[in-house]
C-alpha cells in the first residue's frame, strides 16, 4: 500500500495534469496515470453506461473521444478525499463552460470521480458520477445560447441519430460493473 504521503502527492500531479489538459484542450496525456488494464466509466443516464476497458481505450474514448467538442471546458476539483488503507481517492469537481463572451456556465449538482490506485500509483480503476438532468439542462441551454462547439453539436446529432458511440452500453450490458 501507498503511504499517505504519496498518495497526497499522487492528487496534486492529478490536479495539475489536469490543468495543463484544459489548458491545452487535450485530456490524452492523462492515460499515463492508468495501468495498462484500467477500466474508466460512468452511467450517462436511464439506458447508457460508458465504459472503457484498457489504457488505449481509455485514452482514445474516455480522455480522446469523449472530451471533444469540451475543449472550452474546466473542471475544477473543489475536494479530495484520500483513503491510505484502500489506496483509493475521491476528487469532486465542477463541470464549467468558458463561453465565447467571457462568460461561465456551471453545471449544478456534484460531480467526481472516484479511483483505486495500485502500489506503483497508477489508476487501475475509476468511476465518474455527476448529475445526468443538470447535465442534459446546461447542454440545452448552450444549445439554445449558441455557444455549444461544432464538434459537440454532431456528436450529439449522431447520439440523437442512434450511432452507437465507442464505450456506449445499454446499461448492465458493460464489459465490466460500472460499480
Amino acid at each position: 500500500m501507498a503511504s499517505r504521503e504519496q498518495l497526497e502527492d499522487w492528487v496534486q500531479r492529478w490536479l495539475k495534469a489536469n490543468q495543463d489538459a484544459e489548458a491545452a484542450g487535450d485530456w490524452k496525456p492523462l492515460a499515463e496515470f492508468y495501468t495498462e488494464d484500467a477500466t474508466y466509466g460512468w452511467n450517462i443516464g436511464p439506458k447508457e453506461d460508458v465504459m472503457c476497458v484498457n489504457k488505449q481505450e481509455i485514452r482514445d474514448v474516455a480522455l480522446g473521444l469523449e472530451m471533444e467538442g469540451l475543449e472550452n471546458w474546466v473542471y475544477e476539483y473543489q475536494k479530495t478525499l484520500i483513503d491510505e488503507k484502500q489506496n483509493e481517492i475521491v476528487g469532486f469537481w465542477k463541470q464549467i463552460a468558458n463561453k465565447g463572451d467571457g462568460t461561465r456556465d456551471e453545471i449544478y449538482g456534484i460531480g467526481g470521480s472516484w479511483f483505486r490506485l495500485n502500489d506503483q500509483l497508477l489508476i487501475e480503476w475509476q468511476r465518474d458520477f455527476f448529475d445526468f438532468g443538470h447535465v442534459q439542462k446546461a447542454f440545452m441551454k448552450l444549445i439554445e445560447s449558441g455557444d455549444l462547439t461544432p464538434t459537440m453539436q454532431k456528436r450529439i446529432e449522431r447520439s440523437l441519430a442512434g450511432e452507437r458511440l465507442p464505450g456506449y452500453y445499454p446499461i448492465g450490458e458493460a464489459p465490466v460493473p460500472i460499480w
